[in-house]
């Protein structure tokens, strides 16, 4: 079962209303009096309920959309600008995740504030819901660190005035306030809930694992990913292809996803990032060549080495299973069950040119692409995942590597994911050398949680963002009778200023404001 949100409901007492716009929004106008609420244990589930909506969901595809692995594919939308490294403070992308996360900390600081006000005698449900605001908070703080860096933290309820002399906490602060939160949010938290889509003590383990992994505080990471391990919970679901399918929710790999409902709260993936010829699909942002590229033969090669078998002419026969999981290629079945045909000569809707909704790169994301969706892209049920085993398992590992503390558990850390069911990719060699194990462990994470909204995080803390992040964008190569054409994007260049573009800037209209925010260096 779904986690219950009884929309109407809450929505009517107000829990999810507002129209706040900042931080500093924070007149009480979606709070519930307390005398009317705030007294059954009814009214703090409903209040709990009324926290999961503030998860990220389909917004993740934006943050992904900014990175080497991404191409923003209509160029009117603002995280162009951030892609071509000529965004400012007033680009509406840092604005709408700031506003964003700061409502789903303000609603878990207004629920913290006042369940102890319900009168019940089950105070292991209390804790437990306490348990997950803690954690759904911890989660906002760990995204904005990622990326604006330093932020204000704001762990009570505030008014106006309070707002307009908040101060930026440092991120080794924040860092140390998520940690503990979760450690302690996790002893409250049971290893499994009814509800479909409520946070576990899994959940909060496995957070405080990638936020201590971000952190660069490795054996935190390490500790709690092998907590994770250890509890026996999860495990890697069978098949790859459909682990973003319907079929596939709730499924044993999941750890924590955002739930939605078709006809009740739904999304729009399909619309947003299904092929063009998929009725009410548009390519919003598309995948490039550079992580095509990256996706090794079956036999384990990089398609770059002379022995790998890699055919050119033949792009996508016997590559990493992953690879047709996650991306629609040349020669694919669509939803509808025509061919996926992207070359500019091809005729079809798809061809690339044909229109600007059209994929530019021409390669369209498959996860979360289900055929249940076809005809109504824009009410799609399918859930958004969030945490999952795998994160887990390449977290652990990634921070065992940076110890140093290299053994068998991190092999087969690594090894579980390549040899996957429906994966089966050779394991890793023995003997490899830290460095060659860091190279690994990164780009496991890339093809294994590409389009999950993990990589700008990823190539920012690893400082490779200066590197990946710069010069021209490509697309597919097909053939064009006897000759070989590799698509590039018309006028389209990326630049990466390491003295700034590690951060987003802290948007201006806060800073307007609140004086008191200080804004980040090359800003």
């Amino acid at each position: 079962m779904k986690i219950r949100y009884i929309f109407p409901l809450v929505v009517g007492l107000g829990v999810l209303s507002g129209c706040e716009q900042n931080l500093l929004d924070t007149v009480p106008n979606d709070r519930i009096s307390s005398d009317i609420f705030w007294k059954t244990e009814r009214d703090a589930l409903l209040a709990s309920n009324g926290l999961y909506p503030a998860l990220d969901g389909v917004n993740l595809f934006a943050i992904e959309g900014v990175t080497d692995i991404s191409h923003v594919n209509q160029v009117f939308q603002v995280e162009s600008n951030i892609e071509k490294g000529i965004h400012d403070a007033l680009n509406s992308r840092p604005q709408t995740e700031w506003t964003a996360a700061y409502r789903g900390i303000r609603l878990a600081n207004d629920f913290l504030a006042n369940i102890d006000k319900v009168q019940t005698t089950n105070t292991a449900l209390i804790a437990r819901l306490k348990g997950e605001a803690r954690t759904l908070r911890a989660y906002q703080y760990t995204k904005l660190v990622g990326l604006f860096g330093d932020v204000p933290l704001v762990t009570t309820t505030i008014g106006i005035e309070e707002g307009r002399t908040l101060e930026r906490a440092s991120s080794a602060q924040i860092w140390d306030f998520v940690l503990k939160e979760l450690t302690e949010a996790a002893n409250d938290l049971p290893a499994t809930q009814t509800d479909k889509g409520r946070v576990t003590k899994g959940a909060a383990l496995a957070l405080k694992a990638r936020a201590a992994l971000w952190a660069g505080r490795y054996q935190e990471a390490a500790d709690a990913a092998k907590a994770v391990i250890d509890s026996k919970t999860y495990a890697l679901y069978s098949s790859y292809a459909n682990l973003f399918s319907y079929a596939a929710e709730n499924n044993s790999e999941v750890i924590l996803d955002k739930q939605f409902i078709k006809d009740t709260y739904s999304n729009n993936v399909f619309a947003s990032m299904g092929p063009y010829s998929q009725r009410t699909a548009n390519n919003t942002y598309v995948p490039t060549k550079a992580l095509v590229d990256a996706y090794p033969m079956a036999n384990g090669k990089d398609i770059t080495d002379p022995t790998s078998g890699f055919d050119p002419k033949n792009p996508y026969a016997n590559r990493d299973p992953r690879l047709r999981a996650s991306i629609f290629v040349q020669g694919d079945d669509l939803p509808d069950g025509k061919k996926f045909d992207p070359r500019p000569t091809s005729g079809t809707a798809d061809a690339i040119g044909n229109t600007y909704l059209a994929t530019s790169t021409g390669f369209v994301l498959k996860k979360y692409i289900n055929k249940e969706d076809l005809t109504t892209g824009g009410n799609c049920g399918i859930n958004i995942v969030l945490l999952r085993y795998a994160e887990v398992l390449l977290t652990y590992a990634e921070a065992k590597i940076e110890l140093n503390q290299i053994d068998a558990t991190v092999y087969d850390a690594i090894n579980q994911i390549r040899q996957r069911a429906d994966v089966k990719l050779p394991a890793l060699a023995t003997g490899l050398s830290q460095a060659q194990l860091r190279d690994a462990v990164r780009k496991e994470r890339l093809l294994e949680l590409a389009f999950e909204g993990l990589r700008l995080f990823d190539i920012r803390r690893w400082k490779t963002a200066e590197k990946v992040m710069v010069g021209d964008v490509y697309g597919m190569t097909y053939a064009d009778g006897a000759d070989l054409k590799t698509i590039q994007i018309a006028s389209f260049t990326r630049v990466f200023d390491p003295a700034k573009h590690y951060l987003w800037p802290i948007p201006q209209k806060e800073r307007e404001l609140n004086p008191e925010l200080t804004q980040n260096s090359g800003w």
